[in-house]
């Protein structure tokens, strides 16, 4: 009998459980498959529970040295530059990190940004990518890495995020010994931000888009390692089972089926810091124009703003804002132990599917709501004047240049026009959200199947 191959899965976050192992990417596998992981007992009991995983390994403890932390910062930010003159947008060194509260982290990155300086070329930046490699392999990491590989002996080694601070080790552990590694690029955002950490034999994007931006951004990687796959995020959407039957959705959330439903999806407090101040323009406007006698607001956070800085706005409007939580499991202080529990999937699916439109600033959720054509209106208007935050840059990032039309979504471009544009979203909401949803994601209905196929090429 043939031995089964052997992948080893690296799963740094909860996202990557969601979108690779609820999904349909490794049921039914063909190969034998290993959580190469820094999970708890309740997560794993949790992805055991929609995945079959022949074995478990605990990753070991890693320790940034100060060399590998210079390095790795040094070369994000010379790449910043790069791609910041590359596209000709300033926005993208919006990414670097300039916000340090200790004297030690200030001091850190302040020779970290002189040392930047030097770096004037392309060939200077693969020069330090190289320095960075081998800096990997003298950590006790590499060696205690190498080991449990070589003891295993995996076929191939998976990431699901290729940003994750461990996965440039594994990486180059499994490379020196052969052993093939393939990864994802996590979001449609994060190439520009150089936000690629490790050197894989394949990279799977979502789209066309995605593989240009990855021969753009990154004209070292031949491009036969590239392949489109998709990504299985959205394939959630197009399975009948994920939709919560609706009486008991609006029962469960005590929710009027006589009115509109209006999502409000908040953003981190980083990414969009005053959404607490928007939420209440939105409920504000439809309680002033009378569209609360015909709609209610859902608000659904960011799964990791666990902070009370909505507090005053939900206390504010009990009537109108029906606050419904991710379902993410927070029970561990290991961070890699955060993640959403399939029924948060089955809640986020039945949210857009019940949902009239979705009120956001610049989120993916356009995409989301988008598979059941819901519209969706970004917020256009900043709440008050910052220095360091604004809206006129948030959708000047590189990732909204692959908008091919401001008609994708409805935009709220002041506190005046919130009503007239959410009763014209509506009462007409067709937008062209499909074109650009096209743009930014290839085989929404097939990744699961795209990827299961190019992991047994690779192997």
């Amino acid at each position: 009998m043939k031995a089964l191959k052997k992948i080893f899965i690296l799963i740094p976050d909860g996202v990557g459980i969601k979108n690779y192992l609820y999904s349909d990417v490794f049921k039914n596998s063909e190969a034998s498959l290993t959580l190469f992981h820094n999970f708890d007992d309740d997560t794993l009991s949790q992805i055991e529970r929609e995945v079959t995983i022949d074995s478990k390994i605990a990753i070991p403890t890693y320790k940034e040295s100060i060399r590998e932390k210079f390095l790795r910062e040094l070369i994000n930010i010379a790449r910043l530059h790069y791609n910041a003159k590359k596209v000709k947008n300033p926005t993208i060194l919006k990414f670097g990190k300039n916000n340090h509260k200790s004297l030690k982290l200030k001091v850190f990155y302040a020779l970290v940004n002189t040392a930047s300086k030097f770096v004037t070329s392309y060939e200077a930046i693969l020069k330090l990518e190289a320095k960075y490699d081998r800096s990997l392999r003298k950590n006790s990491f590499y060696r205690k890495v190498s080991e449990i590989l070589k003891t295993q002996q995996p076929d191939l080694v998976f990431c699901t995020h290729q940003r994750a601070l461990k996965a440039p080790t594994v990486f180059a552990a499994a490379s020196d010994l052969n052993i093939k590694t393939a990864t994802v690029i996590y979001s449609w955002d994060n190439l520009p931000k150089a936000r690629l950490a490790l050197q894989s034999d394949a990279y799977f994007v979502w789209s066309k888009h995605m593989e240009r931006e990855l021969q753009l951004f990154y004209p070292e990687i031949p491009s036969e390692k590239i392949k489109v796959t998709g990504t299985p995020q959205f394939e959630f959407y197009k399975n009948p089972e994920n939709i919560i039957e609706k009486e008991t959705f609006y029962n469960q959330y005590g929710l009027n089926p006589a009115k509109k439903l209006i999502c409000f999806s908040g953003d981190d407090i980083r990414t969009s810091p005053y959404d607490p101040h928007y939420l209440n323009d939105l409920a504000e406007a439809l309680s002033q124009s009378g569209l609360d006698k015909i709609c209610q607001i859902i608000f659904r956070r960011c799964p990791v703003d666990v902070s009370g800085r909505y507090d005053w706005v939900l206390k504010k409007f009990p009537e109108l804002i029906v606050d419904m939580p991710p379902l993410w499991n927070f029970n561990s202080k290991i961070w890699s132990a955060v993640y959403p529990t399939f029924e948060d999937v089955k809640l986020l699916v039945s949210l857009a599917f019940y949902a009239d439109a979705v009120v956001n600033v610049g989120s993916t959720m356009a995409f989301d709501f988008g598979m059941f054509n819901k519209p969706c209106l970004f917020i256009n208007y900043d709440h008050k004047e910052d220095t360091n935050w604004s809206v006129d840059t948030i959708y000047k990032y590189q990732h909204f240049r692959s908008m091919p039309s401001s008609k994708a979504v409805f935009w709220l471009n002041n506190r005046s026009e919130i009503s007239q544009t959410v009763g014209r979203a509506l009462s007409q909401p067709q937008t062209e959200i499909a074109a650009w949803f096209k743009v930014v994601v290839d085989f929404h209905e097939s990744a699961s199947e795209n990827i299961k196929k190019e992991l047994n090429q690779c192997i």
